[in-house]
């Protein structure tokens, strides 16, 4: 019997040599590499048109833009310079590449001390290469974490707390609230966001596991909702107890989504039937501490990996192990499976 194949996309993810790796996903082998200019990477993030890569390096200071096509640095900057250290904790790209959000903390060399600045949200504009805004803080409230997303268009923000913030791109100033803390429906109690994806997804939409409290049996239950930004509505259905930490991936045609659950001891693949609103089929296997889970370009292998060189194959209709590709160093940053069309993201793709 033939070996079962992924797919003809394209496969990327940065590792500790201080590269992009480049892997041919029909093949399975390494076809190349994307050296980095600003040594390790930390974390990549893909344009909304699939064309770049943002990858912030293992320092927390530099940020590099790659062009897949050519497989080459075209821009790179810091925030740094001799007597101050600007870490970057967290970033998002425009979806028009015209500037970058950047969560950032600096620490300021004096004459006898390092003085720590604030938690600071910055858009940085990638033409002019510079600061032009700090963003204020939601009710002025200093944050550790960001979670934003934007529209399709790129005229609003979408700042993720206990509420929804939304902003207008052109200068930042806050539009409309979505309140997301109250319940979803009457009841019910409020989301809290989970693992989510939107690699696979509508462009406006993201999809993934959301948990609530139950206010009356007082249980914390576990489900999945698909985010609509436009209209402020999330789809929601719950499939039962909450369970412990979960990846999750939506398959290409977002009719099957991908869980791996993972505990001390336990490990599971979970497949769940999204039209159906259920759980199709669970089942334990041989884990390790640290996975996360993806879905090859035509939607029948799954991919394993993360904290290690290697990537185990196993056959999504079954969850049963095929083979392992090993690398030649300990990936750093998310996994890129990318479909030999790539381009942007539309809403029949």
């Amino acid at each position: 019997m033939p070996a079962l194949n992924a797919g003809n996309g394209t496969i990327y993810v940065g590792t500790y040599a201080g590269n992009i790796l480049v892997l041919d996903e029909s093949s399975e082998k390494v076809v190349g590499e994307i050296k980095l200019k600003t040594g390790i990477p930390r974390s990549m993030s893909l344009s909304e048109d699939r064309t770049k890569f943002v990858v912030l390096d293992s320092t927390l200071q530099q940020i590099e833009i790659v062009d897949i096509a050519s497989r080459r640095t075209v821009d790179s900057f810091t925030l740094s310079d001799v007597n101050k250290r600007v870490r970057i904790r967290g970033l998002a790209v425009d979806p028009l590449s015209r500037f970058v959000i950047l969560l950032t903390r600096t620490a300021t060399k004096l004459v006898d001390r390092w003085e720590i600045g604030p938690s600071t949200m910055l858009q940085y504009d990638l033409t002019a290469h510079k600061v032009v805004r700090t963003i204020p803080w939601p009710k002025g409230e200093e944050r550790e974490f960001m979670s934003v997303r934007f529209s399709p268009d790129g005229k609003l923000m979408y700042f993720f707390g206990e509420d929804v913030l939304i902003y207008d791109t052109s200068d930042f100033h806050e539009v409309d609230t979505w309140e997301l803390s109250k319940p979803v429906e009457f009841g019910a109690g409020r989301l809290d966001f989970g693992s989510t994806d939107d690699f696979n997804e509508e462009r406006g939409f993201f999809t993934g596991i959301f948990y609530m409290q139950d206010p009356v049996q007082k249980r914390r239950l576990m489900g999945i909702g698909r985010v609509n930004l436009a209209a402020k509505d999330i789809e929601f259905f719950t499939l039962g107890p909450a369970q412990p930490r979960m990846a999750f991936s939506l398959a290409p045609d977002r009719k099957k989504a991908y869980g791996l659950l993972q505990d001390i001891g336990r490990y599971e693949f979970w497949t769940f039937d999204l039209p159906g609103r259920k759980i199709e089929s669970r089942v334990e296997f041989r884990g390790r501490p640290r996975m996360d889970i993806s879905v090859s370009t035509n939607g029948k292998l799954l991919y394993v990996w993360q904290a290690g060189n290697t990537i185990d194959l196993y056959d999504a209709s079954n969850y049963k192990y095929l083979r392992t590709i090993t690398l030649d160093a300990d990936t750093t940053t998310r996994m890129f499976v990318i479909p030999a069309k790539g381009g942007s993201r539309t809403t029949d793709q």
